[in-house]
């Protein structure tokens, strides 16, 4: 029965050969020290500010020399240097006058003068 018993004791003791597992560490009481807060991770990066458009650049600053010529009513197209006038204007001489304010603008090349004679306009 010693045998017997002996023979138990060291089956199970070498079963139990193998280390349980240790539990999780706990953390530790003190408290972290205070720091700035992480920056947010880097956002996908934002696409790149639309460079402006030169064709509506020039267009926007040949009808704003128009507008200080006291005229009214007419559009402005721009294409590589070439403006274009459309609208309508009381006479022949405000046409010719939107012209010529048209093409004093930094940038214009040259000025396609579509604007129509309409009095009362």
């Amino acid at each position: 029965m010693k045998r017997t018993l002996a023979a138990v004791l060291v089956i199970g003791l070498a079963a139990c050969g193998q280390e349980a597992p240790k539990p999780a560490a706990k953390a530790s009481p003190t408290p972290a020290p205070a720091t700035q807060p992480a920056p947010p991770p880097p956002a996908a990066k934002a696409p790149e500010a639309q460079k402006p458009d030169p064709n509506k650049e020039l267009a926007a600053r040949v009808k704003r020399a128009i507008e200080e010529g006291k005229l009214d009513g007419i559009d402005v197209t721009a294409s590589e240097g070439k403006v274009t006038l459309w609208g309508t204007t009381q006479n022949a001489a405000d046409r010719n006058r939107a012209a010529t304010l048209a093409a004093k603008v930094d940038g214009v090349k040259s000025v396609d003068n579509n604007l129509k004679v309409v009095k009362g306009s």
